[in-house]
């Protein structure tokens, strides 16, 4: 069985350049690949298309990366918590794709699976359209959304094993699976590295056959977007 594993995050993106395109997986801030984003914000590499459920937030996350200047494009679903993001998008220094969250998830899903294109009804008759094909099927408007051409998805798993089968938990399962089989490189940082054999194959959500290489991360932060809490 193939060993996947690398040293760390600096040594999982050595290769990254810059203009590249890259899923980042995660659900706001969770289940975010905090390691990785540290390493390429200290990598500095530059123009990047970002493609994210979220923008992270100033401090955290993608915003990190837009604090240095490093992200060209954002391709997203949801970006309100981000003060830089909206700096950057008023000026005109962010070019930014704002995606249905479903149109998002199943560009990527569909990256997956091989597959050139979607046909959706979601932003037909909308700003969302604009430039884009519509087809009718069975008397419906579809509008056809190209899927996402990643050069690496970016991952953050609970558990996985050094050929690289995950394991994701609660709500960061939202996205980070099929990210994880959608970019040409898969990079997985995980909680906890087992030996193969030691994880439950019905447990595992994504096959270690998607994932070029894995390295058990460190310190996450686990951060809440919006804490809120009872006054009494």
């Amino acid at each position: 069985m193939i060993d996947k594993t690398v040293k760390n995050a600096e040594e999982a993106v050595a290769d990254v350049q810059d203009g590249m395109t890259i899923m980042f997986g995660g659900f706001g801030l969770c289940g975010i690949p905090e390691n990785c984003i540290n390493a390429l914000v200290k990598k500095g590499v530059k123009n990047l298309t970002c493609i994210s459920n979220n923008a992270g937030v100033d401090d955290f996350g993608i915003g990190l990366m837009l604090h240095q200047h490093q992200v060209k494009k954002m391709i997203s679903s949801y970006v309100g918590e981000n003060a830089e993001f909206e700096r950057q998008l008023l000026s005109g220094e962010l070019e930014v794709e704002l995606i249905p969250q479903g149109t998002l998830a199943t560009r990527c899903l569909a990256a997956g699976y091989g597959m050139p294109a979607i046909f959706t009804p979601a932003g037909v008759g909308t700003e969302v359209a604009i430039g884009k094909e519509i087809r009718n099927f069975n008397g419906k408007d579809y509008l056809m959304e190209m899927t996402f051409d990643a050069d690496f998805a970016i991952v953050k798993a609970w558990k996985g094993d050094t050929a690289g089968n995950l394991i994701f938990r609660s709500t960061s399962r939202n996205f980070n699976p099929i990210m994880a089989m959608a970019g040409k490189i898969t990079i997985a940082e995980v909680e906890e590295l087992v030996e193969p054999g030691v994880l439950n194959p019905d447990h595992i959500h994504t096959p270690g056959i998607y994932v070029h290489r894995i390295f058990q991360g460190e310190r996450y932060e686990k951060r809440i977007e919006q804490r809120t809490v009872r006054t009494q």
